[in-house]
């Protein structure tokens, strides 16, 4: 058994979605279980229907437009989905009415996407041959918390996605699995969603669950590449990385799984292989715990702009127990999440991301500044080197003569605890430059 997932973008329209059917076609011996994303900017539209439907507005045009047009293109019936744009609509109403929006109605308005979406590749599939069935994410047993928009996942998934595809999994059915990513249900039956990178999760616990033989991810390019394409032309496929390394190079700026759905395929050590699905036979980059072969010093190169350097230092703190605890206390409280971050004993230097803080970052610098002077520099950049840091002298070495021979002054330097990455604060005007640079002196070779 494989896990095959496919974004948004791939079952944008009624091409995308042949396509996306021919693949799935070419690797139906390998007992394949789908798991898919609403189809192309269906969510946003979602999000804007109910945005309407709170100014009292109930209006689905976009939504329906682009479904029922796809399932005549593709010259399917699904009854299904005109039976779920009603239920749209009523939910739509429902908000007119009570002029708000929760979080709990929001995760049931999002479904849809997801719900039409399995429906609409099903009926395509069975039309040409292939024996399909749809599920909805819970109907093969996702349970999770209550937490709306971002809930977590029950350890009871493990057992209950079993029991459900195992049938399958043994030849006992032949309907190829076509299940909704994203979403689930919380113990009392109500739709949840599972935040950031939830349909690669859910491709990932099905796959671990299932002790599948890999979990496929699909996407527009051959892999992982060693830094992004639209930066250097020269960018190639990685062959392997880690699990370790392939949640570094999501966190800063590569786009790959999300970091937190690598969590159930690390407990199995079941393998991720990122596949691109415009070129079927390319073998794509393999994600596994540890390299095996021999490890290359650098793999990668990301990086991520719109950053913000804070500068914390405090002469008043000297040799204080408490100086990082204040520190991480006021991040705590203005729910802001640090990436990169340097300390001595008296100063500490750390990046945020700019769009993500700008309405609790002044309250920040208030409460910091009453033990600490504190500045803080907008414009900066974020490049990472992925890498084996056993080798970080010979590394380092490398990178600051490059970057020397083109003039361009690192101001922060941090190797994380990971031990897989180095990354270096820049100007974010230089980002694209440095970027160049350093895949020149480690991939020209």
């Amino acid at each position: 058994m494989i896990v095959m997932k496919f974004g948004g973008s791939s079952v944008a329209n009624a091409d995308r979605i042949r396509h996306v059917a021919e693949i799935i076609q070419a690797y139906k011996n390998e007992r394949p279980v789908v798991v898919l994303s609403a189809m192309g900017d269906t969510t946003d539209h979602l999000l804007e229907a109910a945005d309407e439907a709170v100014l009292g507005k109930v209006d689905i045009a976009k939504i329906e437009t682009l479904h029922r047009e796809t399932a005549k293109e593709l010259g399917v019936d699904v009854p299904e989905i005109a039976g779920l744009l009603e239920e749209l609509k009523t939910l739509l109403t429902g908000i007119s009415m009570l002029k708000e929006l929760t979080k709990r109605t929001r995760d049931y308005l999002v479904s849809f996407g997801e719900r039409m979406s399995v429906r609409m590749m099903a009926a395509y599939l069975s039309k040409e041959g292939t024996p399909a069935q749809s599920y909805d994410a819970w109907d093969v047993g996702f349970v999770s918390d209550s937490n709306f928009m971002a809930a977590e996942l029950l350890d009871e998934v493990w057992e209950n996605i079993p029991k459900h595809l195992n049938a399958y999994k043994n030849g006992e059915s032949s309907q190829i699995p076509i299940v909704t990513g994203f979403i689930a249900k919380d113990k009392h039956g109500i739709i949840t969603t599972l935040g950031r990178g939830g349909s690669d999760l859910s491709a990932t616990m099905i796959g671990a669950a299932m002790r599948a033989k890999e979990i496929q991810t699909w996407k527009d390019v051959d892999g992982i590449l060693t830094t992004d394409p639209r930066v250097v032309k020269e960018a190639h496929p990685v062959n392997e990385v880690t699990y370790e390394e392939a949640q570094e190079l999501a966190m800063f700026g590569a786009q790959v799984l999300h970091p937190r759905s690598m969590i159930p395929c690390r407990k199995t050590g079941t393998p991720v292989r990122v596949k691109n699905s415009y070129n079927i036979k390319s073998p794509g980059t393999l994600i596994v715990e540890e390299h095996t072969g021999a490890v290359p010093p650098v793999t990668a190169i990301t990086s991520v702009k719109d950053i913000t350097l804070i500068d914390i230092q405090s002469s008043r703190m000297l040799g204080a127990s408490g100086f990082l605890a204040h520190v991480f206390n006021q991040f705590l409280k203005w729910e802001i999440s640090i990436d990169v971050i340097a300390t001595s004993e008296v100063s500490v230097s750390l990046t945020v991301n700019t769009s993500k803080v700008k309405k609790n970052l002044s309250g920040l610098m208030e409460d910091l500044s009453r033990v600490a002077d504190v500045h803080a520099k907008d414009d900066k950049a974020i490049v990472t080197i992925i890498c084996d840091a056993s080798h970080s002298s010979a590394i380092l070495s490398d990178a600051f003569s490059a970057l020397s021979k083109s003039g361009i002054n690192v101001q922060m330097i941090s190797q994380g605890a990971s031990k897989v990455n180095i990354s270096f604060i820049v100007e974010s005007s230089q980002a694209d430059e440095v970027v160049r640079v350093r895949h020149e002196a480690f991939f020209s070779k």
